[in-house]
């Protein structure tokens, strides 16, 4: 991970691209150190992006043939944290998505206040089809609960479009433009300091515990391990 920081705004840049960015345990703390960080620092816009041609493609599987249940639980619960941490962040919030944003991907982008998206951008959450409950009411509450029931009940991934029709994406960006946009957004906001860490803390409904847990709930059922590793394997026969 990248970090940035320039007259208000820290920039969180994903640099994994050979993996599209997924999400190993280490890449996870870094990222939530560097949220709690930005609330002690007076950021005041927090952007995450990343490098490479997709945003995240959720949790790092490359380790699942030696991962344990606790371990792969104790990981759900440390991305459960940074997701929290920035949904209720004391500073604007801004996920920036390109090519495959899935899984834990989406759910740090659903968990920002702005939601750009790049045209080119895809979005899926299979976390339900091996039975974790991971950012399912952050997202019911952005779409609805019937879209949000249907979409992760079909299990497809959708387009940017579709994104922007639901309320997952509040606009549509080309990547060449996410930085004006952004720099747009900041510039032009009147509330600012305090009062604007009292506003971020007072705007989003807080579920925290509720959705710790139904994450632990669902993920420390016994055979986590070979239900994820089974997903995987169908995703690989398609």
């Amino acid at each position: 991970m990248l970090a940035e920081r320039h007259a208000g705004i820290k920039t969180l840049t994903l640099d994994s691209p050979a993996s599209s960015n997924s999400l190993t345990a280490l890449e996870v703390e870094a990222l939530l150190e560097a949220v709690r960080e930005s609330a002690r620092d007076g950021t005041e816009t927090l952007v995450f992006t990343a490098q490479g041609a997709n945003f995240c493609s959720g949790f790092d599987l490359s380790d699942l043939e030696r991962a344990s249940d606790g371990e792969l639980l104790a990981r759900f619960v440390r991305i459960e944290l940074l997701l929290q941490a920035v949904y209720l962040g004391p500073f604007d919030s801004v996920a920036c998505a390109k090519g495959a944003t899935y899984g834990a991907g989406a759910d740090l982008f659903a968990a920002c206040r702005s939601r750009l998206a790049d045209p080119g951008a895809r979005f899926l959450m299979p976390g339900l089809q091996f039975g974790v409950a991971l950012g399912t009411r952050r997202f019911a509450a952005l779409v609805g609960e019937s879209a949000a029931f249907d979409l992760l009940a079909s299990g497809q991934p959708y387009k940017a479009d579709h994104a922007q029709r639901i309320g997952l994406a509040t606009e549509l960006v080309a990547e060449a433009q996410w930085r004006d946009r952004i720099q747009q957004r900041h510039e032009t906001r009147k509330v600012r300091g305090e009062a604007l860490a009292a506003l971020a803390l007072l705007t989003p409904s807080d579920t925290c515990a509720q959705d710790m847990q139904a994450l632990v709930e669902s993920a420390s059922r016994p055979g986590l391990a070979e239900r994820i590793r089974r997903h995987r394997d169908r995703v690989l026969k398609k």
